[in-house]
């Protein structure tokens, strides 16, 4: 696909307010530097900023190329043709997470049962799940993604949440890292999965927090906006509302104990400014390449986490009865 097939589309508050939003941000693609700009809005009646307009559910895939960080830093195994860095950067990951609980992926105190993950990529969360004694099956958008997750024997569709079939049987727990922010429709996929799990059933996601102390700080160079695959940009509030029209309501927040956002944030400052460009292209890696010094700065990532200003949270909900 080209950039000229991308369609932009404009879409209205998912909470349906009513037509009064103000202009916060313009920004670009910085992750791939792929051509366009966007504009970030805010709903004047609810809060809830969101891009718009917004490349079009058919066209997004442009904005999602196979070596998208996820899909790559997602892979269940390495492979021999891979070198010796990427070997380094997961061994890094898997010693930030050991030393460090930065929740990113918690979980609610479950005894293991059936898992539904959305924007599995990979596969790697439902590995290690799948390990624990969970039954897991995921959603995935790429086709090169979810081709690597099923090659390692996990049930994954191909496809949006939002059109996504029912799992065989319903859920106990669904989880989505990093995922709500990128639906067209999240109420409607919100929804959907309510839908499909079992009474009292529990949801566990991540997001960006848009009320962070980096937001106003960086603007269009915050790390976390990721325009233009970010669609909506939660804060602890608005992502409530959004939530509890989607059939759920939150139990608990959890500040993610991590501000390597602010270390990517500083590094597009610096290439914007054509300031010492290869320090800048370290820092605009950080959080995937990381490893090791991110434990080490993990203790700063604490106390902004106690002041509920870092730049991501972890969401625990149960299902609301009907």
């Amino acid at each position: 696909m080209r950039f000229e097939d991308v369609c932009l589309e404009s879409r209205p508050c998912p909470l349906g307010c009513p037509p009064d939003d103000e202009a916060v941000l313009t920004g670009r693609d910085r992750l791939h530097d792929l051509p366009g700009n966007f504009r970030v809005v805010r709903c004047r009646t609810c809060g809830l900023m969101r891009t718009d307009p917004r490349p079009s559910p058919d066209t997004m895939g442009f904005y999602y190329p196979d070596h998208y960080g996820p899909y790559v830093d997602t892979r269940i195994s390495i492979t021999r043709s891979e070198n010796l860095w990427q070997r380094w950067k997961q061994q890094g990951r898997h010693w930030a997470r050991s030393l460090t609980d930065m929740r990113m992926e918690s979980l609610p105190p479950l005894s293991s049962g059936r898992l539904l993950e959305i924007g599995c990529a990979s596969g790697s969360f439902l590995h290690r799940t799948a390990m624990k004694g969970w039954q897991v099956e995921g959603i995935e958008f790429s086709a090169t993604a979810a081709t690597a997750a099923r090659a390692q024997g996990y049930r994954v569709h191909l496809g949006a949440v939002e059109t996504a079939p029912a799992p065989a049987q319903p859920v106990d727990l669904v989880v989505g890292w990093m995922v709500l922010e990128h639906l067209h429709e999240p109420v409607v996929a919100l929804r959907k999965l309510h839908s499909w799990t079992r009474s009292g059933g529990w949801l566990a996601i991540s997001v960006p927090n848009a009320a962070s102390f980096a937001l106003p700080l960086f603007g269009n160079a915050w790390f976390a906006l990721h325009l233009p695959n970010h669609l909506y940009h939660y804060t602890p509030q608005t992502l409530a509302k959004v939530l509890d029209r989607g059939g759920w309501c939150i139990e608990r927040v959890l500040y993610q104990r991590d501000i390597a956002d602010v270390v990517a944030s500083c590094g597009y400052i610096l290439r914007d400014r054509r300031l010492f460009l290869s320090i800048a292209e370290r820092l605009t890696r950080f959080p995937d390449r990381g490893g090791v010094a991110r434990a080490m700065i993990f203790p700063l990532g604490c106390v902004f986490a106690a002041l509920e200003r870092t730049g991501a949270l972890t969401v625990w909900a149960r299902k609301k009865d009907e």
